[in-house]
């Protein structure tokens, strides 16, 4: 009878442990992400996941988002807006902008640089005990012919991305692949957004829903 009531004890001291430590995970980009802790966001569609399979007490997710964010500007407010808040996991999710601003605004980010500081943001996460779960970057257009501009340096970054997060073990989210995949498969008029996007970047609703899918398979266990 001692070992029994131990045995509760010692099973309500755990489940009360788990209630009061959740795992944090941040979600560390751009806009996309910035956008991703509104209604409908990606990130709140995961928090709609976790309430209804019960397991909202075992993860607190943290969007740290900012507008126009490129590589480097990760790298700089990474001891503030990361470090600092102590997270279990950290997902990062950013590229678009350093590619898309070549053309539109002639700041973007040269791929061996992009290559250099995506590298040491991993280190640096991971010297901190830190799991690092790397997306590549969705799109910059939707259209199916290989016509949007900048698909050729999407695709090359994407791999930058990917052998970066192979080399130091990090999780990889192809959001990338994924996004060319579901295109091919669903946007047969070859539209330039509409699909997973509202205006070739930026998700809508279908592409906020699909990536929190995407992101559950992996970061949620």
């Amino acid at each position: 009878m001692i070992k029994l009531y131990f045995f509760l004890f010692l099973s309500l001291m755990s489940e009360t442990y788990m209630h009061q430590n959740p795992k944090k995970v941040l979600f560390f980009g751009d806009s996309i992400t910035e956008a991703g802790v509104n209604p409908k966001g990606y990130i709140s569609v995961l928090n709609d996941m976790l309430l209804k399979n019960g397991q909202s007490h075992n993860y607190e997710l943290i969007g740290s988002g900012i507008g126009g964010n490129k590589v480097y500007d990760l790298f700089f407010r990474m001891e503030r807006d990361v470090l600092a808040k102590k997270p279990d996991i950290v997902v990062i999710w950013i590229g678009v902008n350093d590619v898309w601003h070549k053309s539109s605004h002639g700041t973007g980010t040269d791929a061996d640089k992009f290559g250099l500081m995506y590298s040491d943001i991993i280190h640096r996460l991971q010297n901190a005990g830190i799991k690092v779960f790397c997306c590549t970057p969705a799109c910059i257009g939707e259209k199916t012919d290989h016509s949007n501009q900048q698909d050729g340096d999407l695709n090359e970054y994407s791999k930058i991305i990917r052998k970066s997060a192979s080399s130091k073990g990090a999780g990889i989210i192809d959001i990338r692949q994924r996004f060319l995949d579901y295109n091919t498969k669903n946007n047969k008029a070859n539209k330039s957004s509409g699909i997973l996007t509202t205006d070739g970047v930026h998700l809508n609703e279908m592409g906020n829903q699909l990536v929190a899918e995407w992101m559950s398979e992996q970061i949620l266990q």
